[in-house]
């Protein structure tokens, strides 16, 4: 960037789906981290008709722009990301688009910087309907192929795309993730109550998982694992599967086997303000992933003081560093070290502390940083 001006920045938040997951934490986390950096950004938001409002309210520098009301269909919002995204920057003197999530305009008359959450679209094949997993390696290539720059949140996914794709290592940014403290922190014994209570489980223990049920996840395999681990005991803890009803027809099977004396729920969606309750709450805090762009669930639940057991795969080290506890992905591995755990309350309170100190080291305002200085390269 030749002047000494803050870049005028559109960031399109059209893509962010309505329950607010990983896609929508980063989003939010991102433009309210944006927002709060003065005179660093000028900052142009473009979100669905819903959502306007809500942005609105979050905001306060920021210029919301409201996207047709058509964008709400997926073909439509891909179609209009193509033609009116483009148009609407150049109406608005827009220096840089930023596209938060894989896809990007490929003309457009400003640079463009692109989002690229994982790869594991080409090291976890297996694990995607094919549909799905074409669209997202075609829109990867075409991203690091026509994006002035592109972002991703881990060193892992980065390695993976120069590996795989020879993406330009001299074009990628590493920007982690962070974590909203005011949203997730170690709950209150009582917020802790509340949330037992309403998952119908006053007085006894739990082991926790929040995520998409989608087949990295590897669900399944949690299922069959907590319930070898637990089988034998007095007290047994529940399993509580919570999140997304996501394309996993596997975890069906494995629930199916679960011995009848065993408690297992599934309740969906939680509310946003119960989080902290439900996974700070818990005995353990399992994510044994296949593998992960960045992992952020594992970085909540240690921003909610929960000791959590996750894979060494992809990112998920970046993120647990000493702070987690490690298993392997197969059932026995997953028992082994869930049992463990269950047996160590000491470990448990360590993992607990630990986990708590190093979320700390995630914000979103460093996440920005990297975010701005991507732009102000790239700014004509």
């Amino acid at each position: 960037m030749t002047s000494g001006r803050p870049p005028r920045v559109l960031v399109d938040a059209t893509s962010v789906p309505a329950d607010r997951g990983g896609v929508g934490r980063y989003v939010d986390g991102l433009l309210g981290a944006l927002d709060a950096a003065e005179d660093a950004v000028q900052l142009m938001v473009v979100a669905q008709r819903t959502e306007v409002e809500r942005y609105t309210h979050i905001l306060r520098r920021a210029e919301i722009l409201t996207a047709p009301a058509a964008v709400v269909h997926r073909p439509a919002r891909l179609a209009w990301e193509q033609t009116g995204l483009p148009l609407l920057a150049q109406q608005n003197g827009v220096q840089v688009l930023h596209s938060p999530f894989y896809t990007c305009p490929l003309r457009a008359t400003c640079p463009v910087t692109v989002t690229v959450h994982d790869a594991t679209f080409f090291t976890e094949p297996e694990h995607y309907d094919k549909s799905r997993r074409a669209f997202f390696r075609s829109a990867t290539k075409t991203s690091l192929r026509r994006a002035s720059r592109v972002i991703v949140p881990s060193k892992a996914t980065r390695d993976e795309l120069i590996r795989i794709l020879d993406a330009d290592p001299t074009r990628i940014d590493v920007a982690y993730h962070g974590v909203d403290q005011t949203a997730f922190y170690p709950p209150s014994p009582q917020e802790k109550d509340r949330v037992r209570a309403r998952l119908g489980l006053s007085g006894q223990d739990y082991v926790a998982f929040l995520g998409a049920k989608e087949p990295r996840k590897n669900v399944p395999n949690l299922v069959r694992g907590w319930a070898r681990a637990v089988a034998d005991r007095p007290n047994p803890p529940a399993l509580v599967i919570a999140g997304g009803h996501g394309h996993d027809d596997e975890i069906d099977l494995a629930v199916a086997d679960v011995p009848a004396h065993l408690r297992l729920l599934r309740p969906g969606y939680l509310r946003y303000a119960d989080l902290p309750g439900f996974l700070g709450g818990a005995l353990v805090a399992a994510y044994p992933s296949h593998g992960e762009g960045f992992g952020l669930p594992v970085l909540e639940a240690m921003a909610c003081a929960a000791p959590v057991l996750t894979t060494p795969r992809l990112s998920l080290p970046e993120v647990g560093g000493d702070a987690v506890a490690y298993t392997g992905e197969e059932p026995e591995q997953i028992a082994a070290d869930l049992t463990a755990l269950l047996d160590d309350e000491p470990r448990r309170n360590e993992l607990a502390a630990a986990g708590l100190l190093r979320a700390k080291e995630f914000t979103w305002r460093a996440s920005a940083e990297v975010h701005m200085a991507a732009w102000r390269r790239v700014a004509p």
